[in-house]
């Protein structure tokens, strides 16, 4: 479990036969779970300044691996007693999303992210979205495409700051909006909308 809460950025040493090493001042153990650009994966080999962690043919097909090169984002894996300070990040990517428009805001700019529709449904107006990682807060949504607001410290300290339209990036969608969805979707499987959950929570 992860907290989208980057601990820092990484360099790529080298990505040869599905194994990626990387240069970090965190230094985890054999078999510890990483998350490096939102994808949960193990550590196996460290040095003293260098880890790896490997990469199956299923990680590489789901994963935008033309981010994984230069500097990527990691996190290890939550301890128990750590502070909570980001939303619950499983590590697993549910899709790629792709960068659609770039808005600059003065203080802030909009990103434009859109996603498979299928995926859509998970995304939620003020609900969380992890973008290669990073923990944010969705501000709106419309059809298949969704904005995040981001602040300068985030951008100048994450790869958002490398990302341009038609850049493609990991996502993983809130995983309550996914369990929630599928306790109450409906036995003819039609769509539920957020309304109607909202109108059966209020139940409880």
């Amino acid at each position: 479990m992860f907290t989208g809460l980057i601990r820092e950025m990484a360099k790529v040493v080298s990505f040869k036969n599905n194994f990626l090493t990387l240069h970090a001042k965190y230094t985890p153990k054999i078999g510890d779970s990483i998350a490096v650009n939102g994808a949960c994966l193990t550590v196996v080999k460290f040095t003293s300044d260098t880890f790896t962690v490997e990469l199956s043919p299923e990680s590489q097909n789901i994963l935008a691996m033309e981010n994984y090169k230069n500097e990527v984002h990691i996190e290890p894996a939550m301890m128990m007693g750590d502070r909570f300070e980001g939303h619950i990040v499983q590590g697993h990517v549910d899709c790629l999303g792709t960068i659609s428009s770039i808005k600059n805001n003065g203080n802030s700019t909009d990103f434009f992210v859109s996603l498979p529709s299928t995926y859509s449904k998970f995304i939620i107006p003020k609900g969380s979205v992890t973008i290669d990682g990073v923990s944010l807060t969705v501000n709106d949504v419309k059809d298949d495409t969704f904005r995040l607001t981001i602040i300068p410290h985030t951008i100048k300290n994450t790869l958002f700051n490398r990302y341009k339209v038609g850049t493609k990036v990991n996502l993983e969608t809130d995983m309550f909006a996914r369990y929630v969805y599928n306790m109450f979707k409906k036995d003819n499987d039609k769509k539920l909308s957020w309304n109607e959950v909202d109108k059966i929570m209020a139940n409880y």
